[in-house]
């Protein structure tokens, strides 16, 4: 368990928040960024890193992954913190109005202002319809994420799905684990075709196992994982010993716990004003696809502009006897926090 005391705690580690951190510190505050996904970029990492993007002014294509290291280069002067792979859990205003959050996996973190940045909500685990499942979470055995190959190391596993998730983590830990199996429902991959044939040549040399046409139907172990039982689609059942089990069959988004935090809700999206993009709690910010206004576009760029303004409001709220004069970066370069 760790503590972080910062002045904004972004919660959302896509682009839009990423972009925050550069508007918060032009204004000297700091800023610690919080995700659910185990790498920042939001969307844009986790679903199509390599798929071009044409709106971004000044790009006139840019990839999505590009895009991310970027904006990292961009923020690298304000030294912002991070915290991935964890949910904000829990929250509370405290009684000097500010706030006191706490993830998934227990980190502490102070904040005298709160930016959502999203997207479209936590991205949550698709879980394959397999009876005990959860009993094997939370360290016992199954996974829904990768956060750290080195875990997997020398170990038994069994991945399922059919994407480009599944088939990569396939072929990277064929080389980390002990063994590998990947089970597919179907015969043919939604994944890149190139990585499909990597797949099948590892299977035809032995170093991975490949099992189409099947789910993993049943998990099985007295108090962590201990094997797993894969059934064809002829019915026919094959018990598998097994360290992990990581089925790996996309994200889905969920406004998740903020949906309980006393904001105004519209659609599953957070109402804002367009003055800063305050919400209706003074101190809470959103940005980016999570928040609602009359005119709202979707788009990254006007993003970008919300991050500009609720880092405007953000100063305010923190420091509200100061008076900030907007300096422009062509005349006063880019400070240092």
């Amino acid at each position: 368990m760790s503590s972080i005391s910062t002045d904004i705690c972004i919660i959302g580690a896509g682009p839009v928040g990423l972009f925050a951190v550069f508007e918060a510190g032009l204004l000297k505050l700091r800023c610690h960024v919080v995700d659910a996904l185990p790498q920042v970029g939001g969307q844009l990492s986790e679903i199509y890193p390599k798929k071009p993007i044409y709106d971004i002014p000044g790009f006139p294509s840019v990839l999505a992954g590009d895009l991310v290291q970027n904006l990292m280069e961009q923020i690298a002067p304000f030294h912002p913190t991070f915290t991935l792979g964890e949910r904000v859990e829990k929250f509370e205003k405290l009684d000097d109005g500010s706030f006191q959050l706490t993830t998934t996996d227990g980190t502490d973190i102070h904040c005298k202002a709160i930016a959502i940045a999203g997207g479209l909500g936590s991205f949550e685990p698709r879980k394959p319809a397999v009876e005990s499942l959860e009993s094997f979470e939370g360290g016992k055995g199954v996974y829904y994420m990768v956060r750290d190959p080195e875990h997997f190391r020398d170990k038994r596993l069994v991945i399922a799905g059919g994407g480009d998730s599944a088939l990569d983590w396939t072929i990277f830990l064929a080389d980390v684990a002990k063994e590998v199996t990947l089970v597919h429902r179907g015969t043919t991959f939604r994944g890149a075709a190139d990585s499909a044939e990597k797949v099948k040549n590892l299977h035809e040399a032995g170093k991975v196992r490949l099992v189409l046409s099947s789910n993993v139907t049943h998990v099985h172990g007295n108090g962590s994982l201990s094997h797993v039982t894969i059934t064809g689609n002829n019915g026919e059942p094959e018990q598998v010993s097994v360290d992990a089990f990581v089925p790996l069959f996309g994200l889905t988004p969920k406004l998740g716990p903020i949906g309980e935090w006393g904001l105004e809700i519209e659609d599953n999206a957070v109402k804002v004003d367009t003055l800063d993009y305050s919400t209706n709690v003074p101190g809470i910010f959103a940005i980016g696809d999570i928040n609602t206004y009359p005119g709202k576009l979707k788009l990254i760029l006007c993003g970008f502009h919300e991050a500009a303004l609720m880092a405007q409001g953000a100063y305010k709220h923190i420091y509200p006897d100061k008076k900030y004069v907007l300096k422009y970066t062509t005349v006063n370069g880019v400070p240092t926090l």
